[in-house]
């Protein structure tokens, strides 16, 4: 696939705007420093993926990494899986937070659909991280041990994330939207020793008691021996384990008194779910988050003290993560607890207008749906501070670039990213100094070397190929929980490419430098920007006794909407209804989240899957998206290859 013509140009920067951005600082500060001088984006992102080492010790002068202890090397051992980064470097993610206490602005600006607009200054967010740090100690929690939370996206959360980072702890949060089964399958493989947790959320204009699940959780989690209650209110009974309110614990002022860890000590485990077995835990360093971060954050967002920082994104998204990361740069960050669309579509740019944001950002699936809701942003909300807007999670269309650019003006820079939870950074962006062109994001991430290759590791310029990352970063995992021998490790992104990540993204290089994601080229679900992998979704599908088999995919692909339709296999005399319909909505919503519903469920004969009985997830989506049954299966590898009929007449149906 290759584009003929080139896209409409949108915006282009002006000489003011290069002039104060944080990456033309960096670039001159390289001259000055480092005596290094390049002339244009394409040489600096050369020099960074070809001198790893110059690069990102570069990088850690020019944000003044405070350590308790140097580095002896930058990069000690290159390979992938089990590159070594900043070796004998000791420091911790909450101390470059709290370089920027002292300063006037706001920490984090914050509403709900319940709470007017409130703020936390730098001194208070501070005094909290204390008090709460203490108390986990006081708890006997030590570093190493994992603490959990169960919570939205407030203050709190963002709280208590600190206070557990700053004793060397483990974090780890799932969003209250999430189902008990979807929670119980992330926390259970990590064994937290606390939990933080709310007794009930809202969401979508109702009040969600969630002290049921609260209860499950403590007596499914034995190893949590506390319970740390968050706001919120309930009319249950709570759970019998030692609980401390949220209110006392803060109420008790402590020094904060940060652990220095070494570069690559675990900060949090995420979740990115493959195909297959349980999501995968991943871990994360201090080091390596903090430097890959900021570079995204300062030189590739372009944020800074000045800036008001929003990005719409619930805790279960690796978004929030790289939301609280504003921090590291002083930004104050603006965060929104609630459905982007209650009670309307209006709802986020309101909120944009009341904390005076400078950088918007969501979900692309956000700008297609304001599109279609007219949602008129300038009309609604005083967006003058606006200049950035940002987009993640899946492609944005050509019609989204277009519609951003009719509603909030010229001279807004758009500056759509993607990346992972898998290594939390990007690795194609924004930059500042170039033109935006329609539905193509501008560069690709400094220090990260991608390229797009064939199925035979050729690399492509200009046509369609699998996203992978030829040299390693310091934000990759250090390892997934419980993967003692490394193998599902290494299995998950280095078994098609030895010794070279596999992302799982379609993706082209333009001939300006850009770059274009087409969606998945694996089964996981990337549902508005939430990945999934589809065991979690079948595992509730076929606890259903009419229910024998399931197969799920997502056909999210560049310009359209997500769209999951559901496949089942129901036992001998029992029809799809409506009723059932409803009962396997239910009980995906109970054990997941509602936010993994299919949008269609249909009946079929057979499932099909290869001799071993693996589930042809992959070869179904493609002959959905329009491939040829004989270029994505091979009938003598499966058990059953008749069963992809069914898949190709629907595929015609849907195209007609």
């Amino acid at each position: 696939m290759t584009e003929t013509a080139a896209p409409a140009l949108l915006w282009r920067p002006t000489t003011e705007r290069i002039q104060r951005s944080q990456l033309h600082r960096f670039m001159t500060w390289l001259r000055q420093e480092r005596g290094r001088d390049f002339p244009d984006y394409d040489s600096l992102w050369r020099w960074s993926v070809n001198d790893l080492e110059g690069f990102w010790a570069a990088a850690w002068d020019y944000f003044d990494i405070k350590a308790y202890k140097p580095y002896a090397k930058v990069l000690a051992k290159r390979e992938m899986p089990g590159a070594q980064w900043f070796t004998g470097a000791e420091l911790n993610f909450v101390d470059q937070v709290f370089r920027h206490k002292t300063s006037a602005k706001p920490a984090i600006l914050y509403a709900s659909e319940t709470q007017p607009l409130k703020e936390m200054s730098w001194g208070a967010l501070h005094e909290q991280v204390g008090a709460v740090a203490a108390h986990l100690r006081a708890l006997g929690v030590k570093r190493g041990d994992r603490v959990v939370a169960y919570a939205p996206n407030t203050p709190e959360t963002i709280v208590a994330f600190l206070a557990v980072a700053s004793i060397g702890a483990i974090w780890s949060v799932c969003s209250p939207d999430m189902g008990l089964n979807a929670v119980l399958d992330r926390f259970r493989q990590i064994e937290p020793v606390a939990l933080f947790a709310v007794p009930s959320s809202h969401y979508n204009g109702k009040h969600l008691d969630k002290t049921d699940v609260l209860t499950q959780l403590i007596a499914e989690l034995p190893s949590v021996k506390n319970l740390i209650l968050m706001p919120g209110e309930t009319q249950q009974a709570l759970p019998d384990v030692p609980t401390a309110r949220w209110a006392e614990v803060i109420a008790k002022p402590a020094e904060l008194k940060v652990e220095p860890v070494p570069f690559d000590h675990p900060l949090w485990v995420v979740y990115s779910s493959g195909t297959t077995g349980l999501p995968k835990p991943i871990v994360h360093g201090h080091g390596g988050v903090v430097i890959v971060i900021m570079v995204l954050t300062a030189l590739h967002n372009d944020l800074g003290p000045d800036d008001v920082f929003h990005w719409y994104s619930s805790t279960g998204w690796i978004m929030w993560n790289a939301q609280v990361a504003g921090l590291l740069v002083g930004s104050t960050i603006a965060i929104y607890d609630g459905s982007p669309n209650w009670p309307d579509w209006n709802r986020l740019w309101q909120f944009a207008g009341e904390v005076k944001a400078t950088f918007f950002g969501a979900g692309a699936a956000f700008y297609a749906n304001c599109q279609k809701a007219g949602v008129e942003p300038r009309k609604v909300a005083d967006l003058s501070s606006l200049h950035s807007v940002g987009s993640t999670g899946s492609p944005l269309s050509k019609d989204s670039y277009a519609w951003i650019y009719d509603q909030l003006g010229k001279d807004i820079w758009l500056t759509p990213i993607s990346g992972g939870t898998d290594f939390a950074g990007g690795f194609v962006a924004g930059c500042v100094l170039l033109p935006v062109y329609a539905g193509e994001m501008q560069v690709r991430c400094l220090g990260a070397d991608i390229q797009s290759f064939d199925d035979h590791g050729k690399s492509l310029t200009d046509e369609v190929g699998e996203l992978v990352c030829v040299s390693p970063l310091p934000s990759m995992p250090l390892y997934l929980w419980n993967d003692t021998d490394g193998k599902r490790y290494h299995d998950s992104y280095f078994d098609v490419y030895p010794g070279i990540w596999r992302h799982g993204d379609w993706l082209r290089i333009t001939p300006r430098g850009g770059a274009i994601i087409y969606g998945r080229s694996d089964a996981t679900i990337n549902r508005y920007g939430l990945r999934l992998g589809t065991s979690e979704i079948y595992r509730a599908v076929e606890e259903l006794p009419e229910v024998l088999d399931s197969l799920v995919v997502d056909l999210e692909y560049l310009g359209r909407n997500s769209y999951m339709p559901l496949f089942v296999v129901l036992r001998p005399g029992i029809t799809l209804d409506a009723a059932l319909k409803d009962r396997i909505n239910q009980a995906i919503r109970k054990a997941v989240s509602a936010r993994f519903v299919p949008n269609d469920i249909f009946q079929v004969s057979d499932v099909p899957r290869t001799l071993s009985g693996k589930k042809l997830e992959v070869p179904v989506k493609k002959i959905l998206l329009g491939q040829p049954v004989e270029k994505v299966s091979n009938p003598g590898t499966m058990a059953n290859p008749g069963s992809l009929a069914w898949f190709v007449d629907f595929a015609k149906q849907r195209a007609a």
